[in-house]
């Protein structure tokens, strides 16, 4: 599995970016049974922003507070890819921003998967 990654730059306050991530997948059988990305701010944990979460209720969608209202994840199921539609970034986004999948394979079982950094920098 391999998760590549897009979309970061250098904007200014307010402005708006669009993170891509697709999954490329090896397997007769599989299952994303989540989806999405947490970011990294230098000195800080890694945190969740927005994930897909699906299981045998449904699907659900969460986000972490601090973007809620300005930050909309989509995913596209045939691709198996995510994207993040940041609006309204602010200075407190600039982060370094990691494409994740928990993903089940058969004969393998559920496994995590992250993509490299993509940079997200926002000036004032």
């Amino acid at each position: 599995v391999q998760l590549q990654a897009s979309g970061g730059g250098v904007v200014r306050a307010g402005g708006s970016l669009r993170l891509s991530c697709v999954a490329s997948i090896s397997g007769n059988f599989f299952f994303v049974t989540s989806m999405g990305w947490y970011r990294q701010a230098p000195g800080d944990q890694r945190e969740l922003v927005a994930v897909y979460f699906t299981n045998e209720s449904g699907e659900r969608i969460t986000y972490a507070d601090a973007v809620k209202d300005r930050f909309i994840i989509s995913r596209d199921r045939v691709k198996h890819a995510a994207y993040l539609q940041m609006n309204n970034l602010e200075v407190g986004d600039t982060a370094e921003y990691y494409c994740y999948a928990n993903i089940w394979i058969q004969g393998t079982g559920p496994e995590e998967y992250w993509g490299q950094g993509t940079q997200v920098t926002v000036s004032s």
